[in-house]
């Protein structure tokens, strides 16, 4: 009989520092938690999703996407939870069947990184700001000539194309000189009055006052104020309605004709003239 170890005796005793070790997402975690880090905190740091650094601790690198971006995930957040990498990764390493070939890693394991986007100048909203700011000035002008179109075509309709009766053919030398009176219109102006039309013409010569002409379908020929010694003149084919702010201040020729009506100052007086007057309606 042999004198020596049993079979028993040879067998290889357990690596109880293999054991004892703790596994490469358990280490990471450890190491977090002892540096009083959250999940999201090291998120922040590292810029890698919150799901693979979960799915890392628990020891599920699926999520990481192969063994090249593993390695890349434990580089970074080792260095983020104060640990040194090469230990971490050589495990990996040995217990995922060792490292593979090198191959350029890095340009791989950024783009798994969450990366601020990128964003150009925002054409768009200059478009569409230059764009208003044309049609903000195409409608001005266009109101604006609309305006002075109106203007001259009132003028023509209210002084037959010819100036006020009442303003002085040189200008006034002062501002503050009140305009001479306006003339009664001559026999020559009275026979010229069309026999198949009414002519209403408003003075103020004793003063200003507010006034409103209308022809006989209600369009407004004028309204606004007729200043002392200003002269408006209306025709129509059949019907003009005026309205006087103050009657006391005007004087009417109807059909070449003066209205004699005692108008008080003051007094507000709505009149119609037809082509049979002049009658005071």
């Amino acid at each position: 009989m042999s004198i020596g170890n049993s079979p028993e005796d040879e067998r290889p005793f357990p690596d109880e520092s293999q054991e004892a070790r703790a596994s490469v997402g358990r280490a990471l975690q450890q190491a977090r938690i002892a540096a009083g880090l959250t999940v999201d905190e090291v998120s922040t740091a590292t810029r890698v999703r919150t799901a693979i650094i979960h799915a890392i601790e628990a020891d599920d690198f699926a999520p990481c996407g192969g063994d090249v971006y593993a390695r890349g995930h434990l580089r970074t957040l080792a260095k983020a939870v104060h640990l040194d990498p090469a230990p971490l990764i050589a495990q990996y390493d040995a217990e995922h069947g060792g490292r593979p070939a090198p191959t350029p890693a890095a340009p791989l394991f950024e783009a798994e990184r969450i990366r601020p986007e990128r964003r150009g100048p925002n054409w768009t909203a200059a478009m569409v700001a230059a764009i208003v700011v044309v049609i903000g000035f195409v409608g001005f002008t266009a109101v604006k000539s609309g305006s002075s179109g109106n203007d001259a075509k009132s003028q023509v309709a209210e002084g037959g194309g010819t100036p006020s009766a009442s303003r002085s053919a040189s200008p006034s030398p002062t501002k503050d000189k009140p305009a001479a009176p306006s003339a009664a219109p001559s026999d020559s102006a009275i026979a010229a009055a069309p026999q198949d039309k009414v002519t209403v013409q408003v003075s103020a010569p004793n003063g200003r006052s507010w006034i409103s002409a209308k022809d006989h379908n209600g369009r407004m020929l004028f309204d606004g104020l007729l200043k002392k010694g200003d002269s408006k003149t209306f025709q129509d084919s059949s019907k003009i309605n005026l309205i006087l702010g103050d009657a006391g201040a005007i004087e009417l020729y109807v059909n070449g004709k003066k209205i004699d009506d005692n108008f008080q100052a003051g007094q507000v007086e709505r009149l119609t003239y037809t082509k049979g007057d002049p009658v005071a309606g």
